[in-house]
């Protein structure tokens, strides 16, 4: 168990602590924005197009709760999470410098697992460490801070390419196709993945073990096998309310990796009537879906720093429900708009949701599961949202033709379904209800003395 005797922090501390998953999500921000386009630069076929994002999903369901477990029983100089933080930063790094090269879909797809693996690598072993640093008390500002942090690297992210254009041209393009701006984008992207983490573990380092969470770690022998047995033994035990929580996770999950994979493709059809990956058209509609996507993230950063004080109040529940509720909403309502100005009002809730996804579920869960485990209960509830990203790979080219008509509008419109279905299921989740108010002590009157 870490410490309980935890120092606050203030704000600006909070803040630079969670400086590095600014970095990080500005690299999923670039995969999100990019990938499915550079697929299609790169002639990818728009029904099987879900199994090249297979990376994602694959390598967060081997490699999250292993290094969760890892990250539990590690003991080193720089701390327990820290050397994950590094090791991961510098492979996303490596990978975001490679991937606008490519020259073949295969070579991208090989480029998006290393991607992905650092992504992962840092992703909970970094959750951790703010449940960790933190006093129970503070850790919802902690997960909305990182929320907020998301919300603003993606918005940063989305925006980059076209941004660029103010220098390099939209229709420059390299020799495989993929637009210079979109190179451009992954070096910077590249810089910030590694500069950031650096930043918040000198800012912020962990906290010490005690004696005696040195002591109780050096019984804990750190190999892969006792980690796979704490992630059986931990899966067993699981809390009820986390268990609770899978059904809405799997809904919303599916349904955002659904939008990232096909936002693109529909804006093509209904805004620029195209559906040619090679055109100047589908080009310009990628830059929209850029834009609009960087809106939603803003919505987002705004939203995570607002909904702090209302999780506070009504609980993070209620809270999550209402901002699933939202996307689902807009989700439904994006494919039958033709209007460039009305996609930017959809994406307020599109981006609510987001915020809600990216901070109250973890609010939630620190609820539910014991301080001691948190590393691998961070990295099991990652399988939450991976599975999902798995199931949404294998199923949609199964369906995407006989059921969705082979139009990526009806796909966003079958997410906008399954994030309404998970804001109901989130409503009977025993966990992140409104707050116990605090009980007046009683007054006493003072005794009568007798006549």
């Amino acid at each position: 168990m870490i410490n309980a005797a935890k120092p606050r922090l203030s704000l600006l501390r909070i803040i630079e602590m969670n400086i590095g998953f600014f970095g990080l999500q500005f690299s999923f921000g670039l995969q999100q924005a990019n990938m499915g386009p550079i697929y299609g630069f790169l002639g990818a076929d728009e029904a099987t197009m879900p199994l090249l994002w297979l990376a994602g999903p694959m390598t967060g369901l081997i490699v999250q709760p292993i290094v969760g477990a890892l990250s539990d029983r590690t003991s080193s100089r720089l701390g327990r999470r820290t050397p994950y933080f590094l090791i991961g930063a510098i492979l996303c790094s490596l990978a975001l410098f490679a991937m606008p090269y490519s020259p073949t879909l295969w070579v991208a797809a090989s480029l998006l697992w290393i991607l992905d693996a650092g992504n992962n690598i840092t992703m909970e072993p970094y959750r951790a460490y703010v449940s960790d640093r933190l006093a129970p008390d503070q850790r919802p500002v902690g997960f909305l801070t990182q929320s907020a942090f998301t919300g603003l690297a993606q918005t940063l992210s989305y925006m980059a390419p076209t941004l660029l254009t103010a220098f390099v041209a939209k229709d420059v393009l390299d020799a495989n196709g993929i637009p210079v701006i979109v190179r451009v984008a992954f070096v910077i992207g590249a810089i910030l993945s590694i500069s950031t983490i650096v930043w918040s573990i000198w800012r912020v380092p962990e906290l010490p073990l005690s004696e005696a969470e040195q002591a109780a770690l050096a019984e804990r022998p750190l190999s892969a096998s006792s980690a796979l047995a704490d992630i059986a033994i931990a899966i067993r035990e699981m809390p009820k309310p986390m268990r609770q929580l899978a059904f809405a996770m799997l809904c919303q999950w599916y349904a955002m990796f659904v939008y990232w994979q096909y936002i693109a493709f529909a804006v093509g059809r209904s805004l620029y009537d195209t559906a040619d990956p090679q055109s100047a058209a589908f080009r310009e509609a990628t830059l929209t879906a850029q834009q609009i996507g960087a809106f939603y993230n803003f919505v987002a950063f705004i939203s995570a720093m607002a909904l702090i004080p209302i999780v506070r109040r009504l609980g993070a529940r209620s809270v999550h429900a209402a901002c699933l509720a939202a996307s689902g909403a807009a989700m439904l309502m994006i494919p039958g708009m033709d209007d460039k100005a009305g996609l930017f009002v959809l994406m307020l809730g599109i981006g609510i949701g987001w915020a809600g996804m990216m901070g109250n579920t973890y609010v939630m869960l620190t609820d539910a599961i014991p301080p001691a485990r948190t590393g691998i209960y961070m990295g099991i509830f990652n399988m939450f949202i991976v599975i999902p990203m798995l199931i949404e790979t294998v199923t949609m080219p199964f369906i995407y033709e006989p059921l969705l008509g082979g139009d990526p509008r009806n796909a966003l419109m079958l997410g906008g379904a399954l994030m309404l279905l998970g804001a109901v299921a989130t409503l009977f989740v025993k966990a992140g209800g409104r707050p116990a108010r605090p009980v007046p002590h009683a007054v006493t009157a003072p005794p009568v003395p007798p006549a």
